[in-house]
């Protein structure tokens, strides 16, 4: 089908993005027939975290958390499939792992995006607009052609936006971004830089930060550069990983989670920062034999790890940065010169330019954040048949498994239920040995 006779139809769904949860929502909807889709996506292919996809890294989530198999064993879009296909079965069977290498994770997303007829890349979506068509409410979407430049206009009457999270960086240190002052997203594309320097900072206490500090680590002594790794949290902890701690990544969590007051779940989301912010056990072992093997003989490596020290300012000075640190327990300051400085600092939550054309439609809540729900669908502010959902954007009203990659699929077919209005994939209620709220048979206690 042309873009000539795309844009002249209306579409059921358009999805803008196609990260992971958006191209999981392609795939399972390939089996929905009365649901006509389109995918947008800037990138010119799918392409997840590129500037992380270092080598001997994985996932932190078990190979069941692909596009499609925790909603759909039997998708042919399953991780297990696309093994069949490339002749590797075997190959994982022998490896016996769970967490499969990123690289390889990346390659069966463009996999499956390569087969699917409704992902469109080397789009950017530009405006929305909620007009009425023939007295239909509909959303009429302008997409840049990145290609050729041209506008094309589609309409569509929901929307999906999966466009992920940004990265996060400090305010004092934004207009200081370029090669030498990155976020650890950007960090393949300034290794060389890197490698070169006389002196590297490392900031943040998550997964990314590790790998990166791990990689360097590694050249460290060969290179011959300086290396601080600081954090603000209180230690270089573990994330949260047994059996019962991962339950929490489940639908029965989140609806529990969903139904306490908002003002609950800000303070337990701030008090589960290592459920989903920590560094996997395995990064901290490999970092830890690193160092004890450096100082075999009494070696001394110029490496250090400082937590509960943060990053207060950051100025330029001749060929260096000045890294001004404050220890948030003793209070003490510090400067600290670096060639280069990375920035682990994790990532937010991004509401897209392309909604300001609906903003005034948008049931915002007191802090500016969408308000959104149980089924994912965004609240608007004055009664509307056509409906937004929102992937990834719902860490404060549905909990730390928004970002999970085991919990994508099921999202996606909470939303697709809800579009079809049957139950097109099953969605079962106790998935976990564990209950989070009071058990419908317990009676409350007399006051």
């Amino acid at each position: 089908m042309t873009v000539k006779e795309e844009s002249k139809r209306i579409h059921d769904v358009i999805g803008i993005g196609i990260g992971p949860f958006n191209l999981g929502m392609a795939a399972l909807l390939e089996e929905v027939p009365e649901i006509d889709a389109l995918f947008f996506e800037r990138k010119d292919e799918f392409d997840w975290h590129p500037g992380m996809l270092l080598d001997g890294t994985t996932l932190q989530v078990p190979f069941f958390a692909d596009l499609v198999s925790m909603a759909d064993v039997r998708s042919k879009y399953s991780f297990l499939h696309y093994l069949q296909e490339h002749d590797r079965i075997y190959h994982f069977y022998f490896l016996e792992k769970f967490h499969i290498p990123r690289k390889e994770y990346n390659h069966y997303c463009k996999w499956v995006s390569d087969q699917l007829g409704t992902c469109r890349f080397g789009r950017s979506v530009e405006n929305v607009q909620a007009l009425v068509e023939n007295g239909e409410q509909i959303y009429e979407v302008d997409v840049l052609n990145r290609r050729d430049r041209s506008i094309e206009t589609y309409q569509a009457r929901h929307l999906l936006i999966g466009i992920g999270t940004s990265p996060s960086v400090p305010s004092f240190i934004k207009e200081h971004i370029g090669e030498t002052v990155f976020h650890s997203s950007q960090f393949l594309n300034n290794r060389k830089r890197c490698l070169e320097a006389g002196s590297i900072t490392v900031i943040g206490s998550g997964q990314s930060a590790a790998e990166v500090f791990y990689d360097l680590a590694k050249e460290q002594e060969q290179k011959g550069y300086s290396l601080d790794w600081y954090t603000r949290s209180k230690g270089f902890f573990p994330m949260e990983y047994s059996k019962l701690g991962l339950e929490y990544f489940s639908p029965d969590y989140t609806d529990f989670f969903y139904q306490l007051p908002q003002f609950k779940k800000d303070k337990l989301i701030q008090e589960q920062d290592l459920l989903y912010k920590g560094i996997s056990t395995d990064t901290i072992a490999e970092i830890y034999d690193l160092l004890y093997e450096r100082t075999v003989g009494d070696g001394k490596p110029d490496i250090g790890l400082q937590a509960m020290t943060e990053a207060s300012d950051l100025k330029r000075t001749g060929d260096n940065w000045e890294l001004e640190f404050i220890h948030r327990l003793t209070e003490q300051t510090f400067v600290k010169k670096s060639d280069v400085v990375i920035l682990g600092t994790g990532y937010q939550p991004t509401v897209p330019g392309f909604l300001e054309g609906i903003d005034h439609l948008i049931d915002w809540d007191e802090h500016g954040r969408y308000q959104i729900r149980q089924n994912y669908e965004l609240k608007m502010n004055q009664p509307m048949g056509n409906k937004i959902f929102i992937q990834n954007g719902e860490l404060h009203t549905h909990g730390v498994g928004a970002p999970d990659l085991g919990l994508g699929a099921h999202r996606n077919a909470v939303i697709i239920n809800s579009l079809v209005g049957r139950e097109v994939y099953p969605v079962r209620k106790k998935n976990v040995f564990q209950t989070f709220g009071m058990e419908a048979s317990c009676m409350p206690a007399n006051v």
